[in-house]
């Protein structure tokens, strides 16, 4: 089966995983060149909660208003960019992997970690970081933690300091 074909066939998987738990989907982008992402209704984050992050209490997540649920999809050996946030904190859960991840709290790369289904990863406003695709693809639960109440975070929002694709 070629890479686009299994990509097509997990992200039709994931879409109907996702709509079976009962989740609403706001948008969908399998276009990335790294993979590609579901953006979940923001009404239903104590859900996705429950459901990805081990029922960890929503108000508990909430800097500034609105949280926004993700799932983040990661081909093998593709990288996102080097980036960092103005607007956001993000807190990771690996639901398919294992996946690379590489942070530092400046613009040097750190040593890549890997995480294993289950492990959290934690992304403070500021902090550079990048998801990596290793043998297999991956999949995180991804709760963006919007920093600023009067202007939240959004797609526009990424600092690339290094991306492989010349965005």
């Amino acid at each position: 089966m070629t890479s686009d074909a299994t990509k097509q066939q997990l992200f039709q998987h994931t879409e109907q995983q996702l709509r079976a738990q009962g989740f609403g989907i706001e948008r969908q982008d399998q276009t990335r060149p790294w993979g590609g992402f579901f953006v979940i209704d923001e009404g239903q984050a104590q859900q996705f909660a429950d459901a990805y992050f081990d029922g960890l209490p929503v108000d508990e997540l909430r800097i500034a208003g609105k949280l926004s649920p993700k799932i983040l999809i990661v081909a093998p050996g593709q990288r996102l960019s080097w980036q960092y946030h103005h607007r956001r904190a993000e807190i990771w859960r690996v639901v398919q992997g294992p996946v690379g991840v590489v942070t530092s709290h400046t613009d040097a790369e750190g040593e890549l970690r890997t995480y294993q289904v289950g492990e959290q990863i934690i992304l403070l406003q500021g902090e550079r970081h990048r998801l990596v695709g290793l043998a297999d693809w991956g999949i995180l639960a991804e709760i963006w933690q919007h920093t600023d109440g009067q202007q939240p975070s959004d797609e526009d929002d990424i600092v690339r300091v290094q991306d492989d694709f010349g965005r």
